[in-house]
Parts: structure tokens; sequence; C-alpha cells
């Protein structure tokens, strides 16, 4: 929560982003007078570059990296939580967890069957079903299992796991986001090995079945596919493009790549430009090259376009980037950061005698995706900033009145993350 203290304000300009709240008499003419204050001190909650959740951060380094982060990513086995039929073990997953919050972030997490050079993480008891029949090929030159989508306990434990993840976790403030998928990495493709469609891949009418399991599991954590999807091959929304309707965020994960306007801006397309006002745009940056990691927070970026640029053109709210350390400074790292996601703006604070009303606009290129209301002395706006879009100005009235803190209240953070606000 943000604090403003009228006794400190003009003491700690370059400390504390704030706003003083100035209790007028009754009256008809609001007072649009407010102190001018510059500047985000940190990156904002849910937002901004990612890195992942084993990053080291028990040196100097890695704790200085940790301030001006908020998000942590992480992919996970199903059978870290499965491996018996119906013995669900949520340990490893409030591990992580519990960790990524204990550095003041939140998570980011993607459940994944198969992965290059390894067998698949399907629980053991579904592997050794008479019926169940896996794939072995290579991938990349490695030995890699591929799961039998043919198999009815695979699609029906597939279902009931996110309906069970949902029961646990659809209301924690430590999980962020949920990136979901099939394929190598849950990326949805298969672009090295054996393509299948029901057999090392699932059926378009399957995916139907899944995404609309997904929408009724999941009522408040967004949820993200890969931009991928919108391949007729295998994905399932050319056929049925009523899924297109569904609530869920998309990510590429080769964002600001050499052939991003060619080969992923027509997915980005395809899903719908504006689907950021109501879920998250995210990715990681592209790993085509090592010059792609090495460049994309450059001036130019690596293909003569910047970050920022694109940030702005696809709403970005986050950008997985576990590499950007070894070749960008801090300070660059957290003005790429800045520039992803939501950041909010008072415009002014006036009373009318019995309401405060505060007028505020979205600074920033996405929404805030979970309800955050503007609070004076516990007392909420009745509006929610959810539906504040980029560009937009809009007035947020509290039932109260008083020279209290003004703050943003959102119960989605962990302890010691602050939704922040400027003021000009």
């Amino acid at each position: 929560m943000q604090k403003v203290n009228t006794n400190k304000l003009y003491r700690y300009l370059s400390l504390m982003i704030a706003v003083l709240i100035t209790t007028l008499p009754s009256c008809n003419e609001f007072d649009d007078e407010i102190p001018t204050i510059n500047g985000f001190t940190d990156v904002q909650p849910m937002t901004g570059i990612v890195l992942w959740e084993d990053y080291y951060w028990e040196d100097d380094g890695g704790r200085a990296i940790a301030d001006v982060i908020s998000l942590e990513y992480s992919y996970m086995a199903y059978s870290d939580v499965l491996a018996t039929e119906g013995s669900y073990n949520w340990s490893a997953v409030e591990a992580k967890l519990n960790s990524i919050a204990s550095r003041k972030h939140q998570a980011i997490l993607r459940f994944y069957y198969v992965y290059p050079g390894f067998e698949t993480t399907v629980p053991q008891y579904i592997k050794d079903l008479p019926n169940y029949d896996e794939t072995e090929a290579k991938v990349e030159g490695k030995a890699t299992w591929f799961c039998d989508w043919s198999n009815d306990e695979l699609k029906d434990f597939t279902l009931e796991f996110y309906t069970k993840f949902a029961q646990q976790y659809d209301d924690d403030p430590r999980l962020a986001f949920l990136q979901v998928g099939f394929g190598l990495w849950a990326e949805y493709h298969i672009y090295d090995g054996p393509f299948i469609l029901g057999q090392t891949f699932p059926s378009k009418a399957f995916q139907e079945e899944f995404f609309n399991h997904m929408d009724n599991a999941f009522l408040t954590t967004q949820w993200s596919i890969s931009i991928d999807a919108a391949g007729s091959d295998n994905g399932p929304f050319h056929d049925v493009p009523n899924l297109l309707n569904l609530n869920f965020g998309v990510f590429d994960d080769s964002f600001m790549c050499k052939p991003h306007a060619s080969e992923n801006e027509p997915n980005w397309n395809f899903f719908n430009r504006s689907r950021y006002q109501n879920a998250p745009a995210g990715g990681e940056f592209s790993y085509y090259s090592s010059h792609d990691q090495k460049n994309v927070l450059a001036p130019s970026g690596a293909h003569g376009e910047s970050y920022e640029s694109f940030a702005e053109r696809f709403h970005i709210t986050y950008m997985i980037g576990g590499d950007q350390p070894s070749y960008h400074a801090v300070e660059r790292i957290k003005a790429a950061s800045l520039s992803s996601g939501y950041k909010f703006e008072v415009l002014s604070v006036t009373t009318n005698g019995g309401q405060t009303i505060i007028k505020a606009k979205n600074i920033g290129v996405a929404p805030i995706y979970y309800d955050a209301f503007f609070s004076l002395n516990n007392v909420r706006s009745i509006e929610s900033l959810k539906t504040l879009m980029p560009g937009q100005e809009r007035v947020f009235t509290i039932n109260y009145v008083g020279d209290e803190t003004l703050r943003i209240d959102c119960d989605r953070l962990v302890e010691g993350q602050i939704i922040q606000f400027i003021t000009y």
C-alpha cells in the first residue's frame, strides 16, 4: 500500500511516490490543486521483465536485480504434483510460490508434459496402463518422449488437474499468471519431432474441451496460451471460432525475433490485438540467436525496434528475460520493466464534503488484470482500476473525506508489494 505523509512530503520527494489529500469544506466547486511529484521508484507488481525462479539470488548482484523485478517464472512437471491416482501433493508448488513471495515477487507458472531430452511428466499410474503407449523420437538431437493423447485417462487427468489447481490457487496472490499449452515446452508446437493430432498432440476436439474447461475453472487467475495455437494445423480456433471469446491471454515465446512481423505478428492479429484489454499479453525474448538475447534491450532492439516500442504496440504486461542480467545493467532492466504493463497517474484529488473525488489516468501500455482500488482510511473507491485502459482517464469516488494516506489497495499482492501512482 502506497503512503503519503504530509509532514515529510517535500523533504522526501525523491524517495516517496505519493499524493497529498487535501480536505476541503463542503461546496459544489472542487479545488483541483495538488502537489507535484515525479517518477516511479519501483517496478509495479505483476509487470515487467521476468527472471527464472532458480536465478542465483544469494550474491549482491542477485539482491540488486531482485529489487527491480516483480515477477519470476518457473516450469513445473505434472508428476511433481501427482504420481499415484487421486493423490495430489501440492508441496512442490507451495515451496516454489513461497520462495518467490519471500522476495516480494509473484509467480508465473507453466506445467509441461514434454521437454526435449527428457521423459514426459505424465503421472506414473497413467504410464503403467496397458493401453498407454508413448512415442520416443529425437528433438534437437536429443531422445525425447511424447504423450499418448489417444488415452482417455490422460485426457481426464489433464482436465481434473486444472480443476484441482483452480480450487487450490485461483485466488492466491502468490500466483500472478498461469500459462498452459501442449507440445514441446507446452508452447503449442512440435516443430521438431512427430506431430500427430490425437496421438503425440491432443486432438482438436479435446483442445476445445480443454479451453472451455479452463474458462469455467478459473474465475480469477489470468491464464494464457501461446500465440502458436493460432495455427490451423494444431489449434482448434479456426474450426471453432467461438473459442476466441473465452477470457485467455497470449504469450509469444520468440518475442522480437528477426522475422517477428511476418511470422509472429499474424498470430497476434488472429487472436485479436484488443485481447489485452481483458487478459495479459506476455512472452519471452527470442532465442533464435545469441544476437537476439544480447540486443533486445539495446536502444534499437535486436533488429531496429526498441523493446519500449514493441511493448507499446503489443500492450505487453510481462516479458521473460532470464538472460538479460548477463547483458544489461540493473537500471536498464528496470527501465524496460517500467515501460511494461500499467502505470497510474493521479490528475486531481478533490472533495465535495462527503466524498473524495480522484481523477486518474493509466499512463502505461496495458491495464491491471486484478481489482485494485484507491483507498482512504481503509475505505475503498467504488470503482476498480482494473478496467482503466491505457490512455484513459476516469473519476474514482471514495465515500469518505479525511487527511489520511491515499493508497491503492489490491488483494492480489504479496506482503511488501505496493502499487504506486504519480502526480504532476
